[in-house]
């Protein structure tokens, strides 16, 4: 399925499109938004094409949101994205946004795929949420934020696929639990273990009934040769632990012959890591940079909402077990201004760094009908990451800006997107040069 944006030209009336800024006699202007690889051109033939009194621009293909758009017209919105880069593929994951008012409705998990980043092939349902898929959860509608992992099973001797996922739990009294499925492909179908990775009752100092969601996974080998298989997840608490090799059981760190939950390693399993995060939210993502041969190095980063109306930002460390995060400084990303929520996922593919977030664009959505886009990532030499702008044109469109025949831009006022629920939508911005 792929982007059903047209690359023509739209010719829009002066008096229409610039009544608001109170100018005429301009010209359109399109340039690219991201390298060459990416660019759609367009010709000055086309342009001349636009009637007098008339201002053409450019209707952008490869734009955000990335996927959603069905072969028969209609719309298939999802969120919380997490992505699987395996081989030269480019796996997309999301809930099932089904929601006609101002709820979750979210009933299963679907994929789409990619070897370029612009055109995605949707792949379809990889698991629901149904009771005969997910026999320990308490509901149906419930397919909350996931991320899919590859590997090697040495009892079959070759690799899975897992699907860490969360739901609400009728085993232990009504709460979120980790839930994880297992898959010979990574377009599924993901098979549940029938019973959930981590109850929500097992983790510490909870402070609702659902602290545990919004899994997220990460797998390396040390300098020693040893692997670490690690799971993260919460919300308003941070947790993390490490996976045996099965992957679908916790690891016993302090060999206690049991799997308990808080502040370090010394002590326990799973590590309550909140208090050295800044306004950490939810949806947490573990990434750290790679070489031009594809070795791990620098700072571990943890990528997450904070704050509400939800902005993402990133905190750092040098360990993921007993180490302490340090935090941006700033947002990352401002909230966006159709949805109230957002969940990065960050991945390396081709020699560049990528993020993919969520938010309402799509027509008809909301902050429940959500969609995925994409921004390319750039770090300093620090290893700071430069801010993200939300943008429609993502990183294979065009942008198009109008300017009067003297070159003075025309647009609106600068303004930062607010994090207040009330600001939208906003209706109130000048326009003008």
């Amino acid at each position: 399925m792929k982007n059903r944006f047209i690359s023509t030209f739209t010719t829009i009336a002066i008096t229409t499109a610039l009544t608001a800024c109170g100018v005429s006699g301009s010209e359109a202007v399109t340039t690219p938004t991201m390298a060459d690889e990416y660019t759609v051109t367009r010709s000055k033939t086309e342009l001349a094409n636009v009637p007098d009194g008339g201002v053409g621009l450019a209707a952008s293909a490869y734009t955000n949101p990335i996927v959603g758009y069905s072969e028969d017209g209609d719309y298939i919105y999802g969120g919380d994205p997490s992505v699987l880069v395996d081989g030269d593929t480019v796996y997309l994951y999301t809930g099932h946004d089904t929601a006609t008012g101002d709820s979750y409705v979210i009933p299963e998990y679907l994929c789409y795929s990619t070897t370029d980043l612009l055109n995605w092939t949707y792949e379809g349902v990889i698991m629901t949420m149904a009771k005969d898929e997910v026999s320990w959860a308490s509901g149906t509608t419930s397919a909350w934020a996931a991320q899919v992992a590859k590997h090697y099973d040495t009892e079959s001797k070759s690799y899975k696929y897992y699907l860490y996922y969360c739901t609400w739990d009728a085993t232990d009294g009504g709460r979120q639990s980790i839930g994880v499925a297992v898959s010979d492909s990574p377009t599924g179908t993901f098979v549940d273990i029938g019973e959930p990775l981590v109850s929500g009752s097992t983790t510490t100092n909870e402070t609702s009934t659902w602290n545990d969601i919004d899994p997220t996974v990460w797998i390396e080998t040390d300098e020693n040769g040893e692997e670490h298989r690690y799971l993260a997840w919460g919300n308003g608490l941070f947790y993390i632990c490490e996976l045996n090799e099965d992957m679908i059981s916790v690891k016993d760190l302090n060999g206690d012959g049991k799997i308990t939950s808080d502040s370090s390693t010394n002590e326990a399993d799973i590590i309550n890591m909140q208090s050295t995060l800044i306004s950490y939210t939810e949806a947490p993502w573990l990434y750290r940079r790679q070489d031009a041969e594809g070795n791990y190095y620098g700072s571990y980063y943890l990528f997450y909402a904070w704050g509400w109306r939800e902005r993402l930002a990133y905190a750092t460390t040098d360990s993921l077990m007993d180490g302490k995060w340090t935090y941006s400084g700033g947002a990352l990303m401002y909230a966006t201004t159709t949805s109230n929520t957002n969940h990065p996922a960050v991945f390396d593919f081709k020699g560049h760094t990528y993020m993919i977030y969520h938010d309402g664009s799509l027509a008809g959505g909301s902050g429940y009908r959500r969609s995925a886009c994409i921004a390319e990532l750039f770090f300093d030499e620090d290893g700071a990451i430069s801010y993200v702008t939300e943008s429609a044109a993502g990183i294979g469109g065009i942008a198009s800006y109008i300017s009067l025949a003297t070159g003075e831009a025309i647009g609106h006022e600068y303004f930062v997107n607010s994090a207040s629920d009330n600001a939208y939508p906003y209706t109130a911005i000048a326009c003008g040069l």
